[in-house]
């Protein structure tokens, strides 16, 4: 059987991408200048290829199943992504479409292959994709792979591992590691992560040089890369449709400063479009507000608890109704209710309305106030409860600086969607049952917000009032604070909120496929996962190949809308970062992903002297200035660095919680999110924060 056949993509006039919609940072990339074109001559072979080298590529076709990528025949979909795994579609705003090979895709213990029909409503991969490929026997020390704790040494010549803009030539930075949790070097993957978040509608190319094996020999390159670095021709079909893309390649590699005769591997893939990545959440969004208007929604208050802690005077719980896009009676587990089906033409659908739990918090000092408190959504940690409002940081802050907080359950993402997360990571097919809920539960936040701003709303009843009749919070605007999910979360959200300006993201990182390898959070979920892909190889694909999915959900696909270049009917928002500096459950280095995409800066000096692994500390992010609205801040308490391999940290203790227990991480919070301050509490030295 051949292997990619006219699901290889359009090769004779490959799809140019749409024009960036943010202004890249100033180590990301661009795509306003025109793209790379290769010359005709150079695009033809030299010469014919020899027989030996014809009859390994040959076999390497016969072992890649038609729509797989021949020039890593380890596993279907390696090199991952690829655009050698799309197929041309002149509708889509690419130009491509995602054509993963239903017969070829990862196989759980029970030899039931991820079904590809959600991918394959793509029209590109995840801008925040780890890149994958396997090198047999590469010796990653003597190889000099680039480090994240050195991202300005990923974009000299020499570099190992490049990536390029295929328009530009412009490099991105990045890092790479080997898969230090494949404990069989069979299995064992390069992983490349951007070091930024890439531009949608755009197409990369990845280039591999210089890479040596444990002998310290150069690694030779696959017979199948050869035919096309060397011009060598083979009059194989699927090898020649290929070569125009390749020699595009080839092109933006160059101008980058990669010679051709020193690659091992390169291939390219195309980023999903604005337009597909975020259109059903807009239609969500849309019919859900615009039935709302300025009123409340229908809501209904079961409990109110008097004291039930310290400085907590009162506990409201209650209900509210939210409009359903999810099928049958929209619980976990529920897909979006689609009348065509996945990637049909048609919209979800509204099937009802939902009943979504509130609990809001009134601190002692707002209830003996006179002022009315300001008025604060919040969202929970991981897979967690709206309860969390009781929180002691949430209630000390509350109390020290005037806020009432009103939170709701990440829909999608809460303590009820456990069994939805245990089904997917049993068989990855169920993964879009996760994020369809994800989008549910944006939904449930945009309304909650709306719960909280009419006038028709809480603030109408007495619980939200004194003995005179006066409110207890301003309901004329809303900010936002979460902490870990709900600081990742918080991303998208904000990103998407119509109501929101400003929001306090605490623990915060993006990009979950970067996250769980760095996170003891997922150490229970994998062991779950690993009986149910007993390969590494096929671990480390399948959470790569989520992201495409959990970027409709995750805050990394929102970053590049938040600060600048908001999506449609949205305001640009400001934001604040809080990073645990050795963090055991976020990494830091997604927040960082975050602070260069967004084009925010970051408190320096970032660390003391002695503490970062990094050569040059928040490398690629500018200083905050006096006229910042924006900003990440790192807060260390005295944990340690977090590993520089792939894997979560180990040693001293878990920071997680301590910048939203320090009360001036707290009083910095309030400057932001009550009066649009980003205040200096560190005293221009490296931000530290007690231990809770």
């Amino acid at each position: 059987m051949t292997a990619c056949t006219d699901s290889g993509g359009d090769t004779s006039a490959p799809p140019t991408g749409e024009p960036s919609v943010t202004s890249a940072p100033t180590v990301g990339p661009s795509t306003s200048d025109p793209l790379v074109t290769v010359p005709a001559s150079s695009t033809s072979p030299d010469e014919p290829a020899d027989p030996d080298t014809l009859a390994a590529v040959e076999a390497a076709l016969a072992a890649a199943p038609a729509g797989c990528d021949p020039l890593d025949t380890r596993q279907c979909l390696l090199p991952f992504p690829s655009d050698a795994t799309t197929s041309t579609d002149p509708i889509a705003a690419t130009g491509r479409r995602i054509a993963f090979p239903a017969d070829a895709m990862p196989a759980n213990a029970d030899g039931v292959p991820i079904d590809p029909t959600a991918w394959n409503r793509n029209d590109g991969f995840s801008p925040n994709t780890t890149v994958l490929t396997y090198v047999a026997d590469l010796d990653p020390d003597a190889s000099m792979l680039p480090s994240w704790t050195d991202l300005g040494a990923s974009l000299d010549a020499d570099a190992t591992v490049v990536m390029v803009d295929i328009g530009t030539g412009e490099r991105i930075p990045l890092w790479a590691e080997p898969d230090v949790r494949a404990a069989d070097p069979a299995e064992r993957l390069l992983v490349i992560h951007p070091a930024i978040s890439l531009s949608p509608a755009t197409t990369y190319a990845v280039g591999l040089q210089h890479l040596v094996d444990h002998t310290g020999a150069t690694i030779d390159a696959a017979a199948t890369f050869r035919v096309y670095r060397d011009r060598l021709t083979t009059e194989l079909a699927p090898v020649e449709r290929r070569r125009g893309d390749m020699e595009r390649a080839f092109a933006a590699l160059t101008i980058g400063g990669v010679e051709r005769s020193d690659l091992q591997l390169a291939w390219t893939f195309t980023t999903i479009s604005t337009e597909n990545l975020h259109d059903t959440v807009l239609h969500m969004r849309g019919d859900t507000l615009r039935g709302l208007g300025t009123a409340s929604p229908e809501f209904a208050i079961t409990s109110v608890t008097e004291n039930p802690r310290d400085g907590l005077a009162r506990l409201v719980e209650g209900t509210f109704s939210v409009p359903n896009w999810l099928a049958g009676e929209g619980g976990p587990g529920a897909v979006l209710d689609d009348p065509d089906g996945v990637g049909g033409p048609e919209p979800p659908r509204l099937n009802g309305v939902v009943q979504a739990p509130f609990a809001c918090t009134v601190a002692t000092e707002v209830l003996a106030g006179d002022a009315p408190a300001r008025a604060v959504v919040y969202g929970h940690g991981l897979l967690g409860s709206h309860l969390e409002v009781t929180a002691g940081n949430i209630v000390d802050m509350s109390n020290e600086h005037n806020a009432l907080y009103c939170a709701t359950k990440w829909a999608g993402f809460s303590d009820d969607d456990v069994g939805t997360a245990v089904t997917a990571l049993q068989d990855l097919s169920n993964f879009p049952a996760l994020v369809d809920g994800m989008l549910q539960g944006f939904m449930h936040q945009l309304v909650l917000g709306r719960l909280m701003l009419a006038d028709n709303g809480l603030v109408s009843e007495p619980e939200f009032q004194r003995t005179d009749g006066s409110a207890l919070f301003d309901n004329s605007t809303i900010v936002y604070d979460g902490n870990s999910q709900g600081g990742i979360m918080g991303l998208a959200l904000i990103g998407l909120s119509t109501d929101i300006r400003r929001a306090t993201l605490g623990v915060v990182g993006m990009n979950y496929s970067v996250l769980l390898p760095r996170s003891v959070d997922f150490e229970a979920y994998e062991q779950i996962l690993i009986p149910s892909y007993p390969s590494a190889l096929d671990r480390a694909i399948g959470i790569a190949a989520v992201q495409m999915l959990w970027d409709r959900g995750d805050g990394a696909g929102y970053v590049r809308h938040i600060v600048d270049d908001p999506l449609p009917g949205t305001p640009p928002n400001d934001v604040l970062m809080h990073v645990a500096f050795g963090d055991w459950q976020v990494s830091e280095l997604t927040a960082m992903i975050a602070a260069r995409t967004m084009g925010i800066g970051i408190h320096r000096p970032v660390t003391a002297d002695d503490r970062s692994r990094e050569v040059e500390p928040g490398w690629g992010i500018d200083s905050i200035d006096g006229g910042d609205t924006s900003g990440l801040v790192i807060f260390d308490s005295g944990s340690d660095p977090i590993p520089i391999e792939q894997t979560a940290p180990r040693t001293s203790r878990d920071p997680h919680e301590d910048p939203r227990a320090d009360p001036d991480v707290r009083r910095q919070k309030a400057a932001f999110l009550f009066d649009g301050e980003l205040v200096d509490v560190c005293g221009a030295a490296p931000c530290t924060a007690d231990v809770s």
